[in-house]
């Protein structure tokens, strides 16, 4: 590491603008109200956890007869199916579900669904998987209702058949075996690769269409990969847009840039392809290039629509897309012809361009595009088309922000309410409701009508049933400043907190409330079961990733397809027997329970120990927010701060701690005064309640994730003492000791969601006998390179993305692991250390023992970043080379492989706090994108079975023998001392030396999860 002068880089703070676009014609969101026969996907219950897709027919059947499959989250494929059928006997019926051998046993006393006045159960036996189904026959008129599927989702199956007997959605719960392991875009996948393309691309235009980003995406990329020609062409740039809709602006730029050359001059495609670019550059707050794509002309003939207007309707693969059943198109029925829907997409560049110039401030020229974009849309079938309806809001919405500014309030609002209805009549329950409300409560909010803006946020807050949503960063910011504005009310700072859980998190806490669920029981037979379900879920999810990457190469050799067969048939006995799976965990009422994933601040409070306090960050677009809650009081209040500053600041203290130059570690004086200005800004309002807080949970949120909270300053002493001594020339600028830092005073956890933090605190103790395993120093590989027989010989390092071999030849020393297990040894503990050759990738894949010490702690290299700035990043820790299946690294997928029963793993590498990234968690089969800090190899070791992790922000020193002392001092803490507090008296003793009293090298480790857990148990 080398000491240079003052650094003044910075890092521009940048924003995304959440703008949504329409994603092609299709049918609306579906009310309550539509008759269920009318519906291809049907919920199931409350939660959202089961929903019944529309199958094609089968051969057979009549005019009147519909088939369905039921589907539930954390299971990968169909988990039953409904029918009504005309004419059917049950004696036929049950035939089928005895077709493949089972044994079906009438069941006795069971009620009939409502909606059938009698019914029929049976209880059927497969021969030789022994996996139990549950038949249910019933009748009503000339048509039968049979539901068909796995006895453990009984509830979904009995429910299903009431939707279709009564013909409406029924209200109910369920009770079904659930690992929580995936999220709605995971469920989402497994609806769409168990329907048909055109099924799959229909449902996606209406997830899109309602403001379901992440599961239109989801079904866009099934019927993609189905589908060929124009609508497999149109499903991708359909995908492409989602995926910029939810920031993921690389992927989404790779799909533009694939489909570019493919679209030709296909009039209607070279519209989508334009429109979704423009909002693409929108989403990147970028209007001058969306302005730059739309003044762009189409290629060749596209842009001339005298071609189109020779066509009455348009091709019948094109129909197949765009056809609408008759309550698509009030009063009107037919389908939209080339030249229509080419007005349409026309209609709705203009609607990009206004809304570029509107975040230009060119307000006139703005309103004047809209209310062209307006004509032009009503224009098409007068605009009765309800597929368009949520454009046409979003034009209105424009409209009266614009009137708005002018002055005219009377008109935006009724421009609001409009938005609104028009929505709220098309899309009911959709996220786009939840805006078009949110958008008209911020303008009731910013003219001083802020009782009625507090019951509407109120009531959109309680009606989103705590599903997070990106959009929401920037519309609840009128909501938390009248909260705010209200720190001394009672229930301010429940709403606020209430209101919080909207935004997303990290997919940390989703993995700490997995673990917790396995937990939750202690190490029995069922946790173990759990265990297996989450695996052989992650295993689905990488083996279709490894399907869908076959196909996109499109190699049609005999062995490739074989081999695609082969992939396809093992997928199919994975499905098979995750299904065997959840029905044995469904005998285990715990995995039957549905967990809450929201709290309220009561529940928070609860968890809450005398001495603790939990401080939660909330960044909404330019501002940011606190709340403040200890067990018997709660403060909300406005941070002193815009998140831009926060973003400076935290690029001021980073830059100033460590910075990576070509290849070497630079840091400079720390920048002081700056950690004063930022403590003041966070915890300024509270700050006489901190001072007599012993530990603080931090809850992190935008550029904070990056920076530990410790290192912040206290006092304005410690900065003028700092000044007034280094205004002599000779004085060392890199002295830093007795500053009043917060981790001086305070132990300080670190977590990534108040239910995260609840789950880490309730989840049972390990189990395992042995205290400490410690592990690192790999092998060097020296001149010689890879060597021979292992993967990395083979090739694949020749790869830009993979690392040289130079990486291996600098291994950290395993001083530190040995120090440490001589002090735990010393008091009685077992303790052991891998080193060399027995540190390899493969000898760890293989352990039995990891789930025998309470505490792991690795020392090595953390590879977090990429080997080149395009490539994406694959975090893993670096170790020995061991058989012909090593590559020296210990991968993101493959720690979540691991199975450990640890209370406390260390993570003494660079930037191991950092984020995972979305090419990592698909390749670990996980859900969420991993672009948040903390999401990295932190989530990984949770889920492997590591309760709480201490995880570094930036690269561990060598020098001055710091780590070593640092975990020296942490495990000479006594027996029942807390992590944090163990870990603050280490970094005591490295503050008050001179040498080591900058940040960089006592400050890095933060402990995520539960601090208050004992490092060495009495």
């Amino acid at each position: 590491m080398m000491r240079y002068s003052r650094n003044s880089l910075r890092r521009a703070a940048t924003a995304a603008l959440g703008v949504i676009g329409l994603a092609a014609l299709a049918q609306p969101a579906q009310a309550q109200s539509v008759p269920v026969s009318l519906l291809d996907s049907v919920p199931i219950g409350s939660g959202g956890l089961c929903e019944a897709q529309i199958r094609s027919p089968q051969s057979g059947d009549g005019l009147f007869d519909r088939r369905y499959l039921v589907l539930c989250r954390d299971a990968s494929s169909p988990v039953g199916s409904l029918a009504v059928l005309e004419g059917r006997s049950e004696a036929e019926l049950l035939a089928d579900a005895r077709r493949d051998g089972a044994t079906c046993v009438a069941d006795s006393g069971t009620a009939a669904p409502q909606g059938l006045s009698s019914a029929s159960s049976y209880t059927c036996t497969a021969p030789e998987t022994g996996l139990q189904t549950r038949v249910v026959i019933g009748q009503q008129g000339p048509m039968t209702y049979v539901a068909n599927g796995v006895a453990a989702y009984s509830d979904a199956l009995s429910l299903g058949l009431a939707n279709l007997a009564s013909d409406t959605i029924m209200p109910g719960t369920i009770s079904i075996p659930l690992t929580e392991a995936s999220d709605a875009r995971a469920f989402a996948r497994a609806q769409a690769e168990a329907i048909s393309a055109q099924a799959a691309l229909a449902e996606a235009y209406r997830r899109a269409n309602a403001g379901e980003f992440a599961e239109a995406a989801e079904f866009f990329a099934a019927s993609a990969e189905q589908l060929s020609g124009q609508p497999a062409l149109e499903a991708r740039l359909n995908a492409a847009l989602q995926q910029s809709n939810l920031g993921n602006y690389l992927e989404a730029a790779l799909i533009f840039i694939a489909v570019r050359d493919e679209i030709g001059e296909n009039p209607i495609l070279t519209r989508l392809a334009r429109n979704f670019e423009a909002l693409d550059g929108l989403n990147r707050d970028a209007p001058a290039e969306a302005l730059l794509t739309l003044d762009q002309p189409l290629p060749g003939n596209a842009g001339n629509l005298d071609s189109l207007r020779t066509l009455e309707v348009s091709s019948p693969l094109s129909n197949r897309l765009i056809a609408e059943q008759e309550n698509a198109i009030s009063g009107a029925v037919g389908q939209l012809t080339l030249l229509e829907r080419a007005d349409l997409l026309d209609a709705q560049a203009e609607y990009i361009r206004a809304t570029a110039l509107r975040s230009q401030g060119r307000m006139g020229e703005a309103r004047e595009t809209l209310l062209r974009a307006q004509e032009d849309l009503l224009s098409v079938r007068d605009g009765r088309i309800v597929s368009i309806m949520w454009l046409r809001a979003q034009v209105l919405t424009e409209l009266a922000e614009i009137d708005e500014l002018g002055g005219d309030l009377a008109g935006a609002e009724a421009l609001h309410r409009q938005s609104v209805a028009l929505i709220e009549g098309n899309y009911p329950g959709s996220p786009a409701l939840v805006s078009a409300r949110a958008q008209l409560a911020g303008f009731l909010a910013r003219n001083g009508r802020e009782d009625e803006a507090l019951a509407l946020y109120g009531d959109l807050v309680d009606d989103a049933e705590s599903k997070p949503s990106a959009a929401l960063r920037r519309l609840l910011t009128p909501y938390f400043n009248l909260l705010a504005e209200r720190s001394g009310d009672a229930d301010s700072a429940a709403s606020m907190f209430a209101a919080s859980q909207l935004l997303l998190r990290p997919g940390l806490a989703q993995t700490q409330a997995v673990l917790a669920r396995e937990l939750s029981g202690g190490s029995d037979e069922a946790s173990q079961l759990f265990r297996r379900s989450i695996n052989i879920g992650r295993a689905i999810e990488q083996l279709r990733g490894d399907i869908a990457q076959r196909e996109l190469l499109g190699d049609t050799g005999d062995s490739a397809a074989v081999e695609l067969a082969a992939m396809r048939s093992q997928l199919e006995t994975l499905q098979t027997r995750q299904l065997q799976l959840q029905q044995e965990l469904a005998d285990y009422p715990r995995y039957r329970v549905v967990s809450e994933g929201q709290m309220d601040l009561a529940d928070l409070q609860a968890s809450l120990r005398p001495g603790e306090a939990y401080y939660k960050l909330v960044m909404l677009d330019e501002h940011a927010y606190a709340i403040f809650a200890e067990s018997d009081a709660a403060y909300a209040y406005r941070v002193e701060a815009d998140a831009a500053e926060i973003d400076a600041m935290v690029d001021t203290l980073r830059d100033s701690i460590a910075i990576d130059m070509a290849g070497q570690t630079i840091t400079y004086p720390f920048e002081i005064a700056t950690a004063r200005q930022l403590y003041l800004a966070l915890f300024g309002p509270v700050d006489g309640r901190l001072r007599e807080t012993g530990h603080l949970i931090f809850e992190p949120d935008g550029a904070m994730l990056r920076l530990p909270a410790n290192l912040l300053v206290m006092d304005d002493a410690s900065v003028e003492r700092y000044a007034a001594r280094t205004e002599d020339p000779d004085a060392d600028a890199y002295d830093f000791r007795g500053t009043q830092w917060l981790g001086r005073e305070i132990q300080v956890s670190t977590a990534v969601s108040p239910t995260g933090f609840r789950d880490v605190r309730s989840a049972r103790a390990s189990d395992a006998r042995g205290e400490y395993l410690g592990l690192g120093q790999n092998l060097p590989l020296g001149e010689a390179g890879f060597p021979t027989g292992t993967r990395s010989a083979g090739g694949s390092m020749s790869d830009r993305c993979d690392w040289s071999a130079s990486v291996w030849n600098n291994p950290i020393t395993a001083t530190e692991l040995r120090t440490a297990t001589q002090i735990v040894e010393a008091d009685g503990g077992e303790a052991a250390v891998l080193t060399d050759a027995a540190f390899t990738d493969t000898a760890l894949l293989g352990m039995d023992e990891l789930d025998e010490y309470r505490i792991l702690h690795f020392a090595t290299h953390g590879l977090v970043t990429s080997p080149q700035p395009d490539c994406p990043p694959r975090p893993a820790l670096l170790t020995s080379f061991g058989d012909e299946d090593s590559d020296g690294l210990l991968s993101f997928a493959e720690i979540f492989d691991l199975r450990i029963d640890a209370d406390l793993v260390i993570l003494s590498a660079c930037n191991t706090a950092s984020a995972g990234g979305l090419v990592a968690s698909r390749e670990a089969g996980i859900s969420g994108t991993g672009d948040f800090a903390l999401d990295g190899l932190v989530r990984a070791f949770v889920g492997a079975g590591g309760r709480t992790v201490v995880a570094s922000h930036w690269p561990v020193p060598d020098d001055y023998n710091a780590t070593q002392r640092l975990i020296s001092g942490f495990f000479q803490a006594g027996e029942g001392t807390p992590t944090t507090e163990a870990l603050r008296q280490a970094q005591l003793s490295l503050m008050d030396d001179v040498e080591t009293s900058h940040p960089f090298y006592w400050s890095a480790f933060a402990v995520v999860g539960d601090g208050a857990i004992a490092l060495r148990r009495p």
